[in-house]
């Protein structure tokens, strides 16, 4: 057996925090340190919104660029999917996060591995690709055919006057949809924007 793999825990909850810790300071195969030096972070959280989204990107981030898993109290198949697209290298719904599950969903992202409940999981598969409609926490991010048009414009290198006759819109309804589209996802530009819907598989 190797060396123990590095993780740190990131939680708003000190109770949740002091949980995930003592989870993990069981597992033989994993030493618990700072989440900045460490190779693994686990985020442990109640419900996924735009700050927990925010967690796994500013996690991400820091210098060693750890692997992120992320512990919720409450999934739906949308937040898969929101999480795989801010980076998360796991996801295991806190109910089942036991000692050998949460230490296997860590050393797969110390592998580079990608490790879903397996529920979410056939939830993703199952979904078609240009589904709009549903239950779920991803219903409110997917994008309208009008958005969709208009990104994959951008995606092309056109400028907003070039988007608007092609698809007959004006100069401004361009504009508005791609500000709608950065406003609801939190994204910082049209660049970001396109990115993060190629990476949520939008496009």
């Amino acid at each position: 057996m190797g060396a123990p793999v590095s993780v740190g825990v990131v939680a708003l909850d000190p109770v949740l925090e002091a949980g995930t810790r003592a989870t993990l300071l069981a597992c033989p195969e994993l030493t618990v340190c700072e989440p900045a030096e460490a190779r693994v972070a686990v985020l442990t959280v109640d419900r996924l919104g735009p700050g927990e989204l925010d967690m796994v990107r500013t996690t991400r981030a820091l210098r060693h660029g750890p692997a992120v898993v992320l512990v919720a109290g409450v999934l739906a198949s949308g937040d898969a999917l929101h999480t795989l697209a801010a980076g998360a290298r796991g996801l295991l719904v806190r109910r089942d996060a036991d000692g050998p599950r949460l230490a296997h969903a860590v050393l797969a992202a110390a592998r580079d591995d990608c490790t879903l409940p397996p529920g979410l999981l056939e939830q993703l598969l199952d979904r078609p690709s240009d589904a709009r409609h549903g239950t779920g926490g991803w219903t409110d991010g997917m994008l309208s055919d009008r958005e969709r048009s208009v990104l994959r414009l951008v995606a092309d290198g056109h400028e907003t006057a070039e988007i608007a006759q092609r698809l007959a819109y004006s100069p401004r309804t361009v504009t508005t949809v791609v500000h709608d589209i950065t406003q609801r996802f939190r994204l910082r530009n049209r660049a970001h924007a396109v990115a993060y819907a190629l990476r949520a598989g939008l496009l």
